[in-house]
């Protein structure tokens, strides 16, 4: 499904409601919760890596999928409709219709969908730096480059353990653990791995004479050059990759390169959009958010416990035979 342009007009919210008693609100412990204002419905509440909070209602309703044959189903699935939302500080609210849940659990739609025999448990996404892209569901797009690295755990979608690498060199930060939250705008670094990036990026700074920027609160920490940059082109020679390098693994590791942790500003700054995880209490962890996947394809196959990556052109859907 492509990415389209967002906000669109209100969902008509279906009546078929999930109740508590359903069996299928069940699935969702440790994210439901009571409410005295909605007896008898299952509410659920759910928390991003970056502060990020949606409140709502399960509900069910009839969804429409293209299947690559070029046939239609349409089965009735649950999800949850979001009634409150808040986002996290030094955040703008994104320009979304919602947040489509593909966690690691029995509810997501995928699950679902796998369940009924439909597809396997298998799902995808390329974001576009250019704000393009698509979301697929089952095995029909799997490249034959494709790096895989295997789940830690049934409940998240984590890898490790991993090490950090700067310009090619070690920082000396290690056992860490990788989470992948698409539903977290900004990545986040555990503080060791922040402090190691910042020392990094700070001889990088100065080689290249540029300035801190105090007065932009886009984020954090942005700098400035002697004129205004108009995009990451401009400044992604001056920057240095990341690399996460998993050491249980032989030749997995994970690429970030200068577009996928900084971005330009309104006031023509580069910014570091990566967090400090000493603001999210997060230790010997780091969280990827949506700026360090993109013009990458990632698979979550939950058939065989793994999530795999490649680099992608995102901004064109994929052929099928």
């Amino acid at each position: 499904m492509p990415l389209c342009h967002a906000p669109h007009p209100l969902y008509k919210r279906s009546n078929d409601t999930v109740k508590c008693d359903d069996p299928f609100c069940a699935l969702f412990h440790g994210y439901t919760v009571s409410r005295s204002n909605l007896p008898k419905q299952c509410v659920y509440v759910v928390a991003h890596a970056d502060h990020d909070f949606s409140l709502g209602v399960i509900i069910r309703d009839l969804f429409p999928f293209k299947l690559t044959n070029g046939n239609t189903i349409i089965p009735r699935l649950g999800f949850g409709c979001g009634f409150y939302h808040d986002f996290g500080d030094g955040v703008h609210p994104p320009f979304t219709d919602g947040v489509l849940a593909l966690g690691n659990r029995n509810t997501t739609i995928s699950a679902q969908l796998s369940k009924l025999g439909l597809m396997q448990n298998i799902f995808g996404h390329c974001f576009s730096a250019q704000e393009g892209g698509y979301v697929f569901m089952g095995d029909d797009i799997v490249p034959s480059e494709i790096v895989w690295a295997p789940l830690l755990s049934y409940d998240d979608y984590v890898l490790g353990p991993a090490e950090l690498r700067f310009d090619g060199q070690a920082t000396g930060v290690e056992e860490l653990e990788i989470y992948f939250d698409s539903g977290s705008t900004c990545t986040i670094f555990s503080s060791r791995a922040y402090v190691a990036l910042l020392n990094g990026l700070n001889r990088t700074i100065n080689r290249n004479h540029l300035k801190v920027a105090n007065d932009d609160k886009t984020l954090p920490v942005c700098w400035k050059g002697t004129k205004a940059f108009k995009s990451i082109r401009d400044v992604e020679n001056l920057f240095k990759p990341l690399v996460l390098s998993f050491t249980n693994s032989t030749n997995v590791q994970l690429l970030l390169s200068p577009e996928a942790y900084l971005i330009i500003s309104d006031r023509g700054n580069v910014c570091l959009g990566i967090l400090s995880g000493a603001d999210f209490a997060m230790t010997d962890t780091i969280t990827i958010g949506d700026i360090s996947m993109q013009d990458q394809i990632m698979i979550y196959d939950l058939e065989n416990h793994q999530i795999g990556w490649a680099p992608a052109n995102c901004n064109e859907l994929p052929k099928f035979s």
